[in-house]
């Protein structure tokens, strides 16, 4: 079956095409042409709307009404379906620092999510935001549910699924380079995340394996002076350390245009990610959406409606 998509602006690693052609068959892209009508079984016609390839998100916690911690199956397939529908066709739920039980929980829906999910965004990997993260950069990790990381006890949570393929730690913990060693022998990326480290910490972490930075400028440590003296924070690290890859949300509102330039500037652009980071009220009216599992100050956190972005 050969498909068509006519009439579109297709965005190409080089440049945009416009009124271009794209010819798929069994899924596979056979040709791009200027031709408006090349031969094909069927045609769809893009209205001069954008064509792209799908977007890869690698840190979402949820869209559409749906968080990823909500406990069920569903709750994991409804919000990747309305990330689907923004153009996301692959995706890496991230989970909340909770309770073990919740975590668990968690796994098991992830598990049946990806039997059940049809024809929704391709499920990459579990993608664990916490729980070993610093209490001064936790941001709207529950504080009650932070921990160092032990040995007994990310072992216990990372035998209870296959799925994992990315943490985010705060390598300055005690452990955290233990942890690394860990993650790299079951092929999961270790990443540094809600951390206060000083740039002596991160490069150790570096040499460890902590090669990937988690929403870059949230929840981080920057430059500040220790007895007079000024040490760079995780921001000017993953700036200095060639090679290591940054993620961003790049929706103007977390990282201002102007900073957004800046990291453009200093990072070659295969070392930067644009991830959304969302929560349950992404692609929901604007209203008040509620987070599970409490936040830093008083039972639940409460988040005015965040976009999905590309």
């Amino acid at each position: 079956m050969k498909t068509a998509i006519i009439n579109g602006n297709l965005i190409t690693p080089h440049r945009i095409l416009t009124h271009a052609s794209l010819v798929l068959e069994n899924g596979k892209i056979q040709a791009i042409t200027r031709e408006q009508m090349p031969e094909a079984d069927e045609y769809l016609d893009a209205e001069g709307n954008y064509v792209s390839p799908g977007f890869i998100d690698i840190h979402t916690h949820g869209g559409g009404g749906y968080d990823f911690m909500d406990g069920t199956a569903e709750a994991i397939i409804g919000a990747c379906k309305a990330h689907l529908a923004h153009g996301t066709t692959a995706i890496c739920p991230t989970t909340l620092t909770c309770t073990d039980e919740e975590l668990f929980a968690f796994f098991e829906c992830y598990r049946q999510a990806k039997e059940e999910m049809g024809d929704g965004p391709e499920l990459l990997g579990i993608h664990l935001e916490g729980p070993y993260f610093s209490l001064e950069q936790r941001g709207a990790q529950d504080p009650r549910y932070l921990k160092v990381p032990a040995e007994d006890d990310y072992q216990a949570l990372l035998c209870r699924s296959e799925d994992i393929i990315r943490m985010s730690v705060a390598p300055e913990l005690p452990g955290a380079m233990e942890l690394a060693g860990e993650l790299k022998k079951r092929g999961i990326l270790p990443s540094i995340g809600h951390s206060d480290a000083t740039y002596e910490t991160v490069a150790q972490a570096w040499e460890h394996g902590y090669t990937h930075v988690t929403h870059l400028y949230s929840g981080m440590s920057t430059i500040r002076r220790i007895n007079a003296f000024r040490h760079l924070g995780v921001i000017e690290s993953a700036y200095l350390i060639d090679g290591m890859t940054v993620e961003i949300i790049a929706d103007g509102k977390h990282l201002p245009p102007e900073l957004l330039q800046l990291i453009v500037k200093l990072k070659p652009m295969e070392d930067i990610c644009l991830v959304t980071d969302s929560m349950r009220g992404a692609g929901m009216a604007d209203g008040v959406h509620h987070r599970p599992g409490g936040s830093c100050s008083a039972g639940q956190e409460r988040l005015r409606r965040k976009c999905l972005h590309g």
